[in-house]
């Protein structure tokens, strides 16, 4: 029996590295490899794939080599590095299991071999375990996970499923045009927010040059033999508009993997909880539950190929008794802390706050450290204001320390209710794009730590237990915001207990006229329209925003649905059982009351058209058709502040754009003559500073943000990349050369200084004319922010015909034009 102080097993990245560090210390130890190559994973990466470095900022402690080059470069200089170093290296050589703890582990291998240890390091990854397609028809040949090279395949319909950056890497190696391929690439998020930022510029550069295509917020529904004049076997696809059915010869599926969590559990390692895609439970120092069994790379949770280098050096170190040695991004957390009034290591900060707040419990001590370099530690006195009711913004809040108070009537400052240490409060923010609902306040002082946006989506989709707590907190608050004071705490929680989320898009029908059914729905996020069958023709009667809720009519008409409610845009709903709510319902007189209000309310609107049907039945046309353009045509649903421009009053002197222009150094952010029209509503080409904002899915420098007064802003960070206008889908966004800052108007009227209103430098322009390719940086409506007197479009115009307006005012202009 071999015996050694360290056993590795896996020789991946990870692994590798912890082998060279401790060859390069004279640590007795065995690198177990169950294939005949060493780095399998890196083996297996397609082709010709260029690996890079990334975080570039990050140093590279490892006595192995790494440097951003092609797969084949990296794999043989590690091969050097490992013969230099004399790294004792046991190719096939498959662990079956591992048993035992500090300074006495037994390892079993495939061929019948033990190996003794003092110490493990377990670095076998997870690429070994990919999560698989159980849609029908998916058991194809032609389905695989892995791809090795790109250059094998010609000619064929290919369907890549996953917008990571493996997924988004096969695609690309297989769209060389000289291959004649055809590659569709499907994403189920709106964006690529996993992936690096070079690999989706690359993608967006392939599907502008018509190399590939891809399709966002869709998923695989079936794969079905094809009919006549399409390939052998067809992909169907749910997608944001519709159903598709996309030809395919094969389908790569590249949609993670999970831990080999029965083999490792088998040794005694416990999991942060019980999802597949769960990590170890692991301590600052990789040490998991089992004493002297350590975890790193991508199976303690972080993949990226330096980080894990790094994690193999420092493990060796660790074991060797250095415990002075601090991660290398320990001093920008020690920054992160300076202030707290309680001074802890950064670790014990990592622990404190991932055990002291409940949505984090399941975050690795890796996964923390990544996600709080992107946070913020605020530190609040009582009665100091955390956020303002209607205040825009979409990051969360964590009380680390502390209660804060959350003002429920604004009429009423000292009507309020605690949350307190543990707890988070602005997810509803997050999850509707809508304003602040509610002021909030330090109940006394308060430590609090401010997660972005950006940084919690990763967390959510990169931990299954942090999206399952985030939607039943979410769905709780919205439940107890809506009848938390109509009802006990034990009733929320029996109707939250008992709620289900679903996704919608847009046009999806979540009650129908006409059906029997008696569940209410809370709108989660997005918005919906309200129609009912008049005649023959389908009659608009509203719009629900985000934080309301439908179906409650069906409850006072024995369970009939009066009216038809589908998703104005993609949305999420919250489903609550109609029995139960019933049964809260008769049990509660408030309740009771509070929903028969509203009823009453909805009950008018239905019995005015019905009745008025035959006599204005061109005025509800009109109604309606304007409300379809405005919300579904315009996309406005997911609009916050909109331009429209009533042609009546119209005269086209566009002083509306010169205005614009004048602001903005020459260059107009509308464009008054483009857009759509219908009746006298005109909406012309400008920002309509959306909900979740397109343009905000992938900015590389951060330079896209919400003011204040919910205006959607380009700062000086903007590097000219481009990513923001082809994500916003109403072409608002350009890509301009920036001139020169214009003096005044007064010093143009006096002296003749600069050009005039609404044009740029002259002498500017011909400079420009003579470079072929100037910089150029985004520009768009920022709303004239900071500027007295609003938006200078609607200050300008003489008659009055260009307003801005909010989502509550779509329906009065509908309204106006049946006039």
């Amino acid at each position: 029996m071999d015996s050694v102080k360290i056993a590795i097993v896996g020789s991946g990245p990870a692994g590798l590295s912890a082998a060279g560090r401790a060859s390069a210390r004279g640590v007795s130890h065995v690198l177990l490899e169950k294939t005949g190559h060493l780095s399998d994973t890196i083996f297996k990466y397609q082709r010709g794939k260029y690996i890079m470095s990334t975080p570039d900022q990050l140093p590279l402690r490892s006595d192995i080599a790494f440097e951003a080059g092609s797969r084949e470069s990296i794999i043989n200089r590690w091969d050097k590095d490992a013969d230099t170093l004399n790294v004792n290296v046991r190719l096939n050589s498959e662990v079956t299991a591992i048993q035992g703890s500090r300074g006495n582990f037994q390892i079993s291998l495939a061929d019948g071999a033990t190996i003794k240890a003092e110490y493990v390091v377990l670095a076998v990854g997870v690429q070994g375990n990919p999560n698989k397609l159980n849609n029908p028809g998916t058991d194809q040949p032609f389905v695989q996970y892995q791809l090795d090279d790109p250059k094998e395949y010609y000619d064929e319909n290919i369907i890549v499923i996953g917008g990571g950056d493996a997924g988004i890497e096969n695609a690309l190696g297989l769209a060389d045009p000289r291959q004649g391929n055809i590659v569709t690439l499907l994403q189920r998020a709106d964006g690529f927010p996993r992936s690096k930022e070079a690999n989706v510029q690359a993608l967006y550069s392939a599907r502008d040059q018509g190399r590939l295509d891809f399709i966002t917020e869709a998923s695989l529904i079936r794969v079905e033999q094809g009919g006549s004049g399409e390939s052998l076997w067809v992909a169907v696809v749910d997608t944001k508009d519709g159903e598709a059915r996309l030809p395919c010869d094969r389908i790569i599926a590249r949609l993670g993997a999970a831990p080999p969590r029965r083999f490792v559990e088998a040794a005694g390692v416990q999991f942060t909880g019980p999802d597949r895609e769960a990590f170890p439970v692991l301590t600052p120092q990789y040490e998991s539950t089992v004493p002297g069994l350590y975890i790193i790379g991508a199976l303690a949770g972080f993949p990226l190929i330096k980080h894990c280098m790094n994690q193999g050096h420092d493990v060796v170190e660790f074991i060797s008794g250095n415990t002075e040695l601090q991660p290398p991004d320990t001093p920008l957390l020690e920054e992160l802390f300076k202030d707290a009034p309680v001074k802890r290591s950064v670790d014990d900060w990592i622990v404190y706050i991932r055990d002291r707040i409940e949505l984090l419990n399941d975050v690795s001590p890796l996964q923390m450290r990544e996600f709080l370099l992107a946070s913020q530690v605020h530190y609040k006195r009582r009665g100091d204001v955390i956020m303002n009711r209607n205040d825009i913004g979409s990051s969360i809040f964590a009380i680390i320390d502390g209660t804060v108070a959350v003002e429920v009537d604004p009429k009423n400052r000292n009507k309020t209710i605690p949350i307190h240490a543990g707890n988070i409060f602005g997810e509803l923010g997050l999850i509707s794009g809508r304003r602040r609902t509610a002021t909030v306040r330090a109940d006394e002082p308060v430590m609090i730590l401010e997660i972005p946006r950006n940084a919690t989506l990763k967390l959510m989709a990169s931990v299954p237990g942090v999206k399952r707590r985030m939607d039943r907190i979410s769905t709780e608050r919205q439940v107890g915001q809506i009848f938390g004071q109509l009802l006990p705490a034990s009733a929320v929680a029996e109707i939250v207990d008992n709620a289900e989320i679903l996704p919608l898009k847009a046009g999806d029908a979540f009650i129908n006229e006409g059906e029997r059914s008696t569940d209410i729905f809370i709108i989660r996020s997005g918005s919906a329209v309200v129609e009912k069958r008049i005649g023959n023709k389908d009659v608009f009667l509203s719009y629900v925003l985000a934080g309301n809720y439908v179906g409650e009519m069906s409850l006072f008409y024995d369970g009939l649905r009066t009216a038809t409610v589908r998703a104005a845009i993609k949305s999420e709903v919250v489903r609550l059982p109609g029995e139960m709510f019933e049964r809260l319902l008769n049990n509660n007189p408030d309740l009771y009351r509070a929903v028969e209000r509203l009823v009453a309310s909805r009950r008018k609107v239905n019995d005015y058209i019905e009745a008025k049907r035959e006599s204005f039945s061109s005025v509800v046309d009109m109604h309606t058709s304007v409300a379809r353009f405005l919300l579904e045509e315009e996309g406005l649903s997911e609009a916050t502040d909109a331009l429209v421009i009533d042609e009546t009053l119209c005269v086209g002197c566009d002083n509306c754009e010169k205005a614009c222009a004048d602001i903005h150094e020459g260059i107009s952010r509308l464009d008054r003559e483009a857009g759509n029209s219908y009746a006298y509503i005109h909406v012309p080409t400008s920002c309509r500073h959306c909900e979740h904002p397109h343009c905000m899915t992938d900015c590389p420098p951060d330079a896209i943000h919400r003011g204040p007064d919910g205006e959607v802003f380009i700062d000086e960070k903007c590097i000219g990349c481009g990513n923001c206008q082809r994500y916003c889908p109403y072409g608002v966004i350009q890509m301009a050369a920036i001139p020169p800052k214009k003096p005044s108007l007064l010093s143009w009227l006096t002296f003749g200084l600069g050009p005039g209103p609404g044009e740029p430098d002259q002498d500017w322009i011909k400079d420009n004319q003579k470079n072929d390719n100037p910089p150029k940086l985004a520009v768009k409506c920022d709303m004239c922010a900071g500027i007295k007197g609003g938006p200078a479009c609607v200050r300008a115009c003489p008659t009055g015909a260009a307003v801005r307006i909010s989502p509550d005012e779509y329906l009065s202009l509908a309204g106006e034009a049946q006039e």
